[in-house]
């Protein structure tokens, strides 16, 4: 039987980081991934859906380019090219997963692990062959997938997101139920295409975990191009017919009747729970994922969970974080994994992007707060580069940043520094130092902290 100090289950973002953290700390460490590896966020996740996106971009953006003296008369666009694309960047990162765990010093398997009792693991290859190995530490990282609502039955026209990006063609017509990030960033792409985008959200508004001013914005923006939206609005039932899938549905307590050529399900996703061997290990857990301690410590000792199957943000960073933090705490280090520091990007055009605290949560926790906020129409970059509207918003509770969002262009990236910022607590006195240059869209957190 081989030994292992550190046996990781499953192959995604929180299975390679944990081993290869493991590796660089000289433990002999084993990753296991079934069939796929970089899990949900490389191959049905994050990476496809970012590689289709920046095709859906580019298009959209040549509307912008007449401003600017530039004909774009007859542009056209390949979408079997943009599918290519897809599966060129899905198969990179792949490869880009395995190899990051092994060039760490990780050994790599590919089959079904099974944890037969803590400290030991059971993994059967694609021929059948079994192999029994012993660990002094676990970590599952099972990922997730995704969430449907009851009575639904999945067709080649009624498609979960994973659905959505395994499609040849595109559709002339799409429902999208559920508007949190998955179903936002689909109708995004789609819409800019030239999809009939008709999106179906059951809350008041879209993005119902996000800034209420950011999702109002974003709201607006979508509808301007041209996608119907329908918060407040309950699902009831589907049916697909000849002519495509009807959706019932009820808007302030009237009916609403709607067609589209397909539906997609995006109404989350779910933590991937291999209940069986849960129950006979002893492992707590309910239906929104493997309960674990602060130090990512599962109910039985030496066996630890992270990433999309703890339930809560399904985000690759997150379970990076989490992965390293368990594999910290295995070695006896202090664990300094904090979940408020955890950035948060919705990909649509234009871009959201928060980290820690969100306004309305400040204010019903009863923090006394100050909110500050700097607009893309006064920075003379964001107009230069025909950026478009929106705004940053930074949270201060007793001058320190707490939280910040951002809604605009560049949003994924303008998070970074003050992800840095509200993860080291930083004060608008230290803040107002910081020297930006000019001119940039960053030039926008200047007024936000007094400079």
């Amino acid at each position: 039987m081989s030994k292992y100090e550190l046996i990781v289950i499953g192959g995604g973002p929180a299975g390679i980081a944990a081993a290869a953290r493991a590796a660089s700390l000289q433990k002999r460490a084993l990753v296991i991934e079934k069939e796929n590896w970089g899990g949900t966020c490389t191959q049905r996740g994050c990476i496809p859906t970012k590689a289709l996106l920046s095709c859906s971009k580019y298009y959209a953006d040549l509307k912008k380019l007449k401003r600017a003296g530039i004909d774009i008369t007859g542009a056209s666009f390949d979408f079997s090219a943009m599918k290519r694309h897809q599966q060129q960047i899905v198969k990179i990162a792949a490869l880009g997963a395995q190899k990051m765990a092994a060039d760490a010093g990780a050994d790599t398997r590919t089959g079904t692990a099974e944890i037969t009792a803590p400290g030991e693991v059971k993994i059967v290859n694609s021929s059948g062959a079994a192999e029994l190995f012993s660990t002094k530490n676990i970590i599952i990282a099972w990922g997730s997938q995704p969430s449907i609502l009851p009575g639904i039955k999945l067709s080649s026209r009624v498609l979960t997101s994973d659905g959505a990006l395994a499609l040849n063609s595109l559709p002339g017509s799409v429902i999208i139920i559920g508007a949190s990030f998955i179903g936002i960033e689909f109708a995004t792409f789609f819409a800019e295409l030239g999809v009939k985008v008709t999106l179906l959200e059951l809350l008041e508004h879209i993005l119902p975990g996000e800034d209420t001013e950011a999702a109002g914005f974003l709201q607006q923006e979508l509808t301007r191009s041209g996608m119907a939206i329908h918060t407040g609005t309950r699902y009831l039932s589907l049916e697909e017919k000849a002519e495509g899938v009807n959706v019932a549905a009820e808007k302030d307590s009237a009916p609403l009747q709607l067609t589209a050529d397909c539906v997609i399900i995006c109404t989350g996703r779910e933590p991937l729970l291999e209940k069986f061997q849960l129950a006979k290990l002893g492992i707590d857990y309910d239906r929104s994922g493997i309960k674990i301690s602060r130090n990512m410590q599962t109910s039985v000792p030496g066996i630890y969970a992270a990433g999309d199957v703890t339930g809560g943000m399904m985000l690759a960073h997150r379970a990076d974080r989490q992965a390293r933090a368990a594999v910290l705490h295995s070695c006896g280090e202090a664990v300094a994994y904090d979940e408020k520091y955890i950035p948060s990007v919705v990909y649509s055009h234009p871009p959201i992007a928060r980290v820690g605290w969100q306004q309305k949560q400040a204010e019903a926790s009863g923090l006394d707060i100050s909110v500050a906020k700097a607009t893309y129409s006064a920075n003379i970059m964001a107009r230069a580069e025909l950026a478009g509207q929106g705004f940053v918003k930074a949270i201060f509770h007793r001058n320190k940043l707490i939280g910040a969002t951002i809604a605009g262009e560049q949003a994924a990236e303008l998070i970074a520094p003050l992800s840095l910022a509200v993860a080291n607590r930083m004060t608008r006195g230290q803040l107002h130092d910081w020297v930006i240059a000019h001119p940039t869209l960053s030039e926008m957190f200047t007024s936000l902290f007094g400079n």
